[in-house]
C-alpha cells in the first residue's frame, strides 16, 4: 500500500505505509519532547527539587541517626530508589496528562482517522513517557552525586530496569487517560495508588527490617521488584531475585500494552 503526497513545485511522492508509520511515530514523540521542554519548570524541574528535599531530610538529618543499611551508608541505600520514583511517577504523569488533554481537546480524532494502527499510537505516548522519565532520572541522578558517591556494579541491569519500569507506568498512564471522564480522575491512581505501592515499595528501607507478615505483604507490591532491581544494578544488593524483578516487569508490559491497543481499537472512553 502506498499514499502519494504531492508538495508544490515538486513531483508525487509515494510514500510506503511503512514510512507512514514512522513519520506518524516520529511525530508523536517529537511532540510529546517539544512538550516536556516548553514546560520544563513542570515536567523536570520538580523533582529534582523534590530529590534535594528527600536526600536533605531522610539522607543527612533522618540518616544520620539510622546509620547503615546491608552494610552501606542510608544516603546511598536510597539514592536508587529516589531516581526509581522520580522515573516512575514522571513516567506515568506524562502520559496520563498528554492523552488526557488530547481527548479533552477533541484532537484525538486526527490520530484515529489516520493511517496509523493503534499500537503506533500507543508507542508514541508511551515513548514520550519514557523520554520524561530518563529526563527526570538523569536530573535525580546528578542530584545525587551532590549528596553521595553512586557506584554502579551492573550498568546494564541500570538503563534495562529504569527502561521498562518507565514503560510499565508510561501504559498505566496511558489506560487512566483513557478512561478517565475529568482532570480529578488522572489524580486519583496517582494520590491512591501509586504513592502509597511507592512508599511502602522498599525505596526507604529494606523489607528485611520488617516483621514477617509485612515481609509477606510487601511481596505483592509490584514496585518492590522493580526498586529491587534497580538498587541491584547499582549497589549489587536486592531483597527479591532480580530474575523474577525482570519477569514481572515484562509481562507487565505485555499485558498492559495488549490491554491498551485493544482498548484504543475499540476507542474505549473516547467516544462515549
Amino acid at each position: 500500500m502506498s499514499i502519494v503526497m504531492e508538495q508544490p513545485g515538486a513531483h508525487p511522492q509515494a510514500l510506503s505505509l511503512a514510512q507512514i508509520r514512522r513519520v506518524g511515530f516520529q511525530t508523536i514523540v517529537i511532540r510529546e519532547y517539544n512538550r516536556i521542554v516548553r514546560i520544563w519548570t513542570q515536567t523536570i524541574l520538580p523533582s529534582g527539587v523534590t530529590a534535594t528535599l528527600y536526600f536533605l531530610i531522610f539522607g543527612a538529618v533522618i540518616g544520620s541517626r539510622i546509620g547503615s543499611t546491608d552494610g552501606i551508608s542510608y544516603m546511598l541505600y536510597i539514592a536508587p530508589g529516589l531516581i526509581m520514583q522520580a522515573v516512575i511517577i514522571n513516567s506515568y504523569n506524562n502520559v496520563v496528562s498528554s492523552f488526557f488533554g488530547a481527548k479533552f481537546g477533541k484532537h484525538i480524532e486526527e490520530l484515529l482517522v489516520s493511517p496509523l494502527p493503534s499500537w503506533i499510537i500507543v508507542s508514541g505516548y508511551v515513548t514520550g513517557g519514557l523520554v520524561r522519565g530518563a529526563m527526570v532520572g538523569l536530573l535525580v541522578s546528578i542530584v545525587t552525586l551532590f549528596f553521595t558517591h553512586l557506584p554502579v556494579d551492573h550498568p546494564v541491569i541500570v538503563v534495562a530496569a529504569a527502561a521498562m519500569t518507565s514503560v510499565t507506568f508510561a501504559l498505566g498512564g496511558f489506560l487512566n487517560a483513557m478512561f478517565a471522564k475529568n482532570f480529578d480522575q488522572i489524580s486519583i491512581i496517582p494520590n491512591f495508588v501509586l504513592t502509597p505501592l511507592i512508599y511502602l515499595g522498599g525505596v526507604f528501607y529494606s523489607i528485611a527490617q520488617l516483621p514477617a507478615w509485612a515481609h509477606r505483604l510487601s511481596l505483592i507490591d509490584p514496585i518492590l521488584y522493580m526498586v529491587n532491581a534497580f538498587r541491584f544494578g547499582f549497589l549489587g544488593l536486592s531483597d527479591v531475585p532480580v530474575v523474577i524483578a525482570f519477569t514481572i516487569m515484562f509481562a507487565a508490559i505485555v499485558a498492559l500494552f495488549a490491554t491498551a491497543v485493544l482498548l484504543l481499537d475499540r476507542s474505549s472512553g473516547i467516544r462515549e
